[in-house]
Parts: structure tokens; sequence; C-alpha cells
């Protein structure tokens, strides 16, 4: 694939990413919260793996929709680079985060 063709397609799904991932965290995060969660209800290093795992999904939305965005920074082949690598590591940074902030309610109290 050549980097115009690869620079479209990431362009393409990382926007659908993008939409995608804030899409689930707000539905995951804002059940929890109307439930009456709060992260205060964590003890310690649950609470830090928590915002640990929330710090790397929030960076990994910014950094999904950075990949989906038409800008280019200087030429195709640079922005091919980039765009690349970073939908690669917000891919990564999402589902890390996602879980450990997830496993980290689930290691919390029930109500």
């Amino acid at each position: 694939m050549t980097p115009e063709q690869n620079l479209q397609r990431i362009m393409w799904t990382g926007t659908i990413w993008f939409i995608g991932a804030a899409g689930s965290v707000a539905l995951a995060l804002g059940l929890l919260l109307a439930s009456g969660w709060r992260p205060a209800v964590l003890a310690g290093g649950i609470a830090v793996l928590w915002w640990v795992g929330a710090a790397l999904t929030a960076l990994s939305i910014g950094l999904m929709g950075w990949s989906g965005c038409p800008i280019l920074e200087v030429s195709v082949p640079i922005a091919d680079r980039n765009k690349t690598r970073t939908m690669q590591i917000g891919t990564l940074f999402y589902i890390v985060g996602g879980a450990a902030a997830l496993f980290a309610v689930l290691l919390g109290p029930a109500h």
C-alpha cells in the first residue's frame, strides 16, 4: 500500500475508532456515575490503578482523534509514519487503559 493510500485509510479508520472509543467510554463511565459509583470509593493502590487507566484511556482517545484528523503535518510520508504510530499507540493505550480502569472498578467495593 502506498503512503497516500495508507494515510487515507488511517484517517478514515481513525475517525471510526475515535467515535467508537469516545462513545464506549462515555457509555461505560456514564452508567457507572449514574449508578452512584465514584472513584473516591476506591482505596489506595486500586485508586491509582483506576486513575492510570483513566489517563491512558483519555490519552488514547486523543491519539485516535489525531490519527483521524485530515491535517497533514509536513508531507505525506511523514504524516503516514506519524499517524500510523499514533493509531497503533492509541489503540494499545485504549485496550490497556480501559482494562486497567475496569479491573480497578471490579476490585473496588460492591454496593
